[in-house]
């Protein structure tokens, strides 16, 4: 079986997050980037397949040069393989269409990507993927087993669980409880040494339209002063929720 993790380069969740040229780039500087939590569960998924079932293992993600230590990780975890698209990921529909060629290029039967990634939060990718590659798709996935050629996958619905039974080729939206957090790998040396003689395949984009564009960010609004009402005061905190924080 060959396995394809699809990984995005995203910034740590503990970043300080600014924007520069009137609010229409992110601000790079002193951001530290790191592996999509979304497609480390995955990742951490496929390296139990490579150890239990024996199979191949490649990464890939779309970005510039900038992305290559993320990528480097990744193969330091386990994989065996890595590619990177050289394409910034502007744009949902320009990254399907450019991990669908690695695919149609590279014949993967399991295509493991992300629900979503914690950047933009598009969560479009993984279905379009699937439509492009006209493969079974189940998102929100958060077990998944593989037997020959069948699959059962568990995803998460709106207050409870669904079991699915389908077949390979397939691509998976997964998400936190595809492997528990207990499970993620941290690189040790000699997988930080290992990863420096893994191929890193560097492949340019095909010609594919970019339909959104980002127009501007605007960060939320800084959280205002606390007031703190008296015990006794039900009337003025019933004021306060009702005229100013308009909950009630």
């Amino acid at each position: 079986m060959k396995i394809l993790v699809c990984i995005s380069n995203v910034p740590d969740t503990t970043s300080k997050i600014n924007f520069t040229e009137g609010d229409t780039k992110f601000d790079t500087n002193g951001v530290q980037f790191v592996i999509n939590p979304n497609d480390e569960f995955g990742l951490t998924r496929a390296m139990w397949f490579k150890e239990k079932q024996g199979a191949a293992v490649h990464v890939v993600t779309v970005g510039g040069a900038q992305t290559e230590p993320t990528i480097r990780k990744a193969l330091a975890i386990g994989a065996d393989e890595a590619i990177r698209v050289n394409a910034e990921p502007t744009d949902g529909f320009f990254v399907a269409k450019q991990l669908a060629e690695v695919v149609k290029n590279g014949g993967y039967d399991l295509v493991i990507a992300g629900r979503e990634s914690i950047d933009y939060n598009g969560g479009m990718v993984p279905g379009m993927l699937a439509t492009l590659l006209d493969m079974n798709f189940v998102n929100t996935c958060i077990g998944l087993e593989i037997d020959g050629n069948n699959a059962t996958a568990m995803r998460e619905i709106d207050g409870g669980k669904e079991k699915i039974s389908t077949t390979l080729p397939l691509v998976i939206g997964g998400q936190k409880g595809l492997v528990q957090e207990s499970d993620l790998r941290i690189p040790n040396m000699r997988g930080i040494m290992m990863a420096r003689q893994k191929a890193l395949n560097v492949v340019e984009p095909v010609d594919a339209p970019q339909p959104t564009q980002d127009q501007k960010f605007e960060k939320p609004a800084p959280k205002g002063a606390v007031k703190l009402v008296d015990a006794d005061n039900v009337g003025e905190l019933v004021n306060l929720l009702h005229n100013e924080a308009k909950v009630i």
